[in-house]
């Protein structure tokens, strides 16, 4: 008989008990409660969302403090933390990628568990999935890493396979449905088997042609189609087209560059670009039908209105797109568009520079990383908050250096990596 977990049930270990009625024989077990982060973004859809998280909320989210903060060899980390099994992972600009206790380790400074060496420096945030934990680095290669490390007495772990593409890797992985995707500045797209290909050097299932510009975005992957930002937003089938080197289904052109990651959520398509040719001024969040137009070339939905600077990926939740831009505002539209596009957004709330950093959210709080230093909580939802509701909630001490990692939200903890070269786990009351 299946087990349903309540949504109050809290991350960690409970005593499940039975009683036979019949003959009044009785047992109980351990469950474990995860409410991981797996990837960048956390799901395939790059929606930022942790839907299952329920520890820390809009009332006690004032109480967070630094629990612990793990440091690199020698870095700054832009890399996003993944979660996952009890370890959290992230990458550095040293070349490597660390794994830390998610717990923590009694004390405020935690050493490594393991790490992984790369060729070059790392940009990417890791992923992982079915006991391997994957990284892009800018020598041009994707590594797959044991996400358990290599045995108590290495701390050091070679890949379990590697996967050259034909230029740096700043993009992150995702995976999905047995395959991890990956950009390089090469502006291919490349698809790899999770599992490898049972030796060190791995070629991709598939690659997409070459877009018009480098690819430093991560793709989005929903409802069988992969989404990709490079000069274009451009749709593969995710599967796939039967060859070697896949042409896109649709593509939607902008004035601009292309600035972020997609992301997909209930059949739409966000993305934020650069609609003023040859200005790095003016970026606005476009809205796709995910399923294209039935042309090769798309109009987007909705537009919204400017932002006076570059924005950072978006968060989808509950009706509600977050943005943070280079302008120094986190923004908040309705998903749906409005009525008479360019949309203006529900609210807006200054915080420094949030370009970088992209808002996690989680259990109806939105966290950002701020270059000044600090990590942000505010109240989610669609209200028109134009006075003091728009007021963060909670802001950490600065950390050593500006954030431009991405939080991920999971079992009751915020991680973030600073350019300090150090990974921050906050937790209620610091505990």
């Amino acid at each position: 008989m299946p087990l349903t977990v309540p949504g109050s049930a809290q991350p960690g270990q409970h005593h499940i008990g039975a009683v036979d009625l019949a003959s009044g024989a009785s047992g109980w077990k351990l469950l474990s409660i995860f409410t991981n982060w797996p990837q960048f973004r956390n799901v395939a859809a790059l929606t930022g969302v942790n839907a299952v998280e329920n520890t820390i909320s809009e009332s006690n989210v004032g109480t967070l403090a630094v629990a612990w903060s793990g440091a690199t060899s020698d870095g700054q980390i832009y890399s996003s933390p993944a979660v996952d099994a009890g370890v959290v992972y992230v990458g550095s600009t040293d070349g490597n990628l660390y794994a830390f206790p998610a717990n923590g380790c009694g004390s405020a400074s935690c050493q490594r568990l393991w790490m992984g060496t790369t060729g070059d420096f790392i940009l990417s945030s890791p992923a992982v999935a079915n006991g391997v934990v994957y990284i892009g680095s800018m020598d041009g290669k994707l590594y797959a890493f044991p996400a358990a490390g290599c045995g108590p007495l290495n701390f050091i772990c070679a890949p379990l396979w590697m996967a050259a593409t034909g230029d740096h890797i700043a993009s992150s992985p995702t995976v999905a449905n047995g395959v991890v995707y990956i950009g390089s500045y090469d502006g291919k797209l490349y698809a790899f088997a999770a599992k490898g290909c049972g030796s060190s050097a791995c070629a991709p299932l598939w690659t997409s042609t070459k877009t018009g510009d480098q690819i430093v975005s991560s793709p989005a992957v929903a409802n069988g189609v992969l989404y990709l930002n490079s000069d274009k937003l451009y749709a593969f089938p995710a599967a796939g087209c039967g060859a070697s080197t896949c042409l896109p289904t649709w593509t939607a052109t902008f004035a601009g560059a292309v600035g972020s990651s997609p992301a997909v959520s209930n059949g739409v398509v966000y993305v934020t670009a650069n609609d003023v040719l040859a200005t790095n001024k003016w970026d606005r969040l476009f809205a796709f039908n995910a399923n294209g137009c039935g042309s090769a070339t798309c109009a987007p939905l909705w537009t919204s209105t400017r932002a006076n600077g570059p924005m950072a990926s978006p968060a989808v939740d509950h009706g509600v797109v977050y943005v943070g831009s280079g302008d120094g505002n986190l923004y908040a539209f309705a998903a749906k568009g409005c009525a008479s596009p360019p949309c203006a957004p529900l609210w807006s709330v200054a915080a420094d520079d949030l370009y970088q950093s992209s808002p996690a959210v989680a259990n109806g709080v939105v966290y950002v990383g701020s270059h000044n230093a600090r990590l942000y909580a505010f109240a989610g939802g669609g209200y028109d908050c134009g006075l003091p509701p728009c007021a963060p909630l909670w802001s950490s001490l600065p950390t050593g250096g500006a954030i431009n990692s991405s939080p991920a939200v999971a079992n009751g903890v915020v991680y973030v990596g600073s350019n300090d070269g150090k990974l921050y786990a906050f937790t209620l009351n610091g505990n």
